[in-house]
């Protein structure tokens, strides 16, 4: 089989499973199995692919028909142009999270080696992805799950990242104060998960999902909660879902924060809320 063959068939067999987008999926089979990027492609796309290597795809194509997510199948995932290692174990970074980096980085740019707290971190994307932007920043990792954290360990490793990290219900084990808190906690309402696609749903942890009820819970115990672990001046920065925003400022409102902020991603949808502590 050509590799021009071979697209056009990943192609069509991801579509009739209900892949949407099955056109980019088929070109990152096709390199990622056979190591034949769009450039090797156009060059020559009647080139022969290897037998064996054929076998391997069709192992993986039949776990992606499935609907186990493409990245779990890889391994890897990229988020803020750095790979990180993603498994059943870990959320898979999303681009739309990137902005909660970006927006840290941003407010921190004045403080010098700052202290930063990675809460609910999964596979420590955003706190990693911290640290190697700013390398004098002290970034602490923290999660409830052990699974999740043996994740974040071997990424910050794999990056030649210096993090800690701490196991505990939110703040269970914090003692430290910082300069910044950024968070991605579960934020979905329990009765919508059903509704989600089926890579999200099956095989995602739920934990890291299931933001309970209206899906505020968590929002609610952070907001009570990070003020002790805030220095003055500090920031808390928090990924919500696209209607949460007037909720979570609402959450925020008075007591020891000034009035919280929405911010949008490149999409144009509120994406995270930023505070700061009084």
């Amino acid at each position: 089989m050509t590799a021009r063959e071979m697209l056009l068939y990943v192609g069509e067999r991801l579509k009739k499973a209900g892949i949407e987008e099955y056109q980019y999926e088929s070109r990152a089979f096709l390199e990622w199995i056979f190591g034949i990027n769009r450039s090797d492609y156009y060059m020559n796309p009647e080139v022969l692919l290897p037998e064996e290597k054929i076998n391997e795809l069709e192992e993986k194509l039949s776990a992606r028909e499935k609907r186990v997510p493409l990245q779990y199948l890889m391994g890897t995932c990229e988020f803020m142009g750095y790979s990180f290692q993603v498994d059943e174990r870990v959320l898979i970074p999303r681009q739309d999270t990137e902005c909660l980096v970006e927006e840290a980085i941003s407010l921190l740019s004045d403080c010098p080696k700052p202290k930063v707290l990675d809460l609910c971190c999964g596979s420590g994307c955003i706190g990693i992805s911290i640290k190697k932007l700013r390398p004098d920043a002290e970034v602490t990792l923290s999660d409830l799950s052990g699974d999740a954290l043996a994740v974040a360990g071997a990424n910050a490793k794999n990056l030649g990242a210096e993090v800690r990290l701490l196991q505990g219900d939110l703040f269970e084990k914090i003692s430290d104060s910082f300069d910044c808190i950024v968070s991605n906690p579960p934020y979905i309402p329990s009765e919508t998960i059903e509704g989600l696609m089926p890579e999200v749903r099956d095989y995602e942890p739920r934990m890291a999902l299931d933001g309970a009820g209206d899906g505020l819970f968590f929002y609610k115990r952070i907001a009570k909660e990070a003020p002790s672990r805030l220095k003055p001046g500090g920031w808390l920065l928090m990924e919500i879902g696209m209607e949460q925003g007037e909720s979570l400022c609402h959450i925020l409102k008075g007591g020891e924060f000034a009035p919280a902020k929405v911010k949008k991603d490149l999409a144009g949808l509120d994406r995270i809320v930023t505070a700061r502590r009084l």
